[in-house]
């Protein structure tokens, strides 16, 4: 898995017990997978279907740097299939897990629209020399 972003927990990420708030954990992976989604599927049109159960395994204090990991699950027809986990990046113990995260490729109109990939693929290699 990779590891694609950094969160420096600040006091305003923080819920009443002065760990890490769930929802806020949640808001940055669901904007780390839409945009990890975004970059592979080449469209900025792009919208969570799915997120599957959530595993809470250890918490987060402030001052602590977590670290997102984003892995491709498997490419459908018109989606991306990705499972995620949020480790301490210090003392790498896990944070939290989730499974399954569905995106789905749209169209100007909203709808599903196919998006023809079957592959992770990374920037550079897109890029001309």
């Amino acid at each position: 898995m990779r590891f694609h972003t950094r969160k420096w927990i600040k006091p305003e990420d923080l819920n009443p017990n002065n760990t890490l708030f769930g929802g806020r954990l949640l808001e940055w992976i669901d904007e780390e997978s839409a945009l990890y989604a975004c970059i592979q599927l080449e469209n900025y049109r792009v919208v969570t279907k799915y997120i599957s159960e959530i595993n809470f395994v250890s918490s987060a204090k402030q001052g602590e740097i977590i670290e997102i990991g984003i892995e491709v699950v498997k490419f459908g027809k018109s989606s991306l299939t990705l499972k995620c986990e949020v480790r301490n990046k210090m003392t790498r113990q896990t944070i939290i897990k989730v499974d399954k995260i569905v995106m789905v490729n749209l169209d100007e109109n909203g709808n599903p629209k196919p998006h023809g990939k079957s592959k992770v693929e990374f920037v550079k290699d897109r890029l001309d020399d």
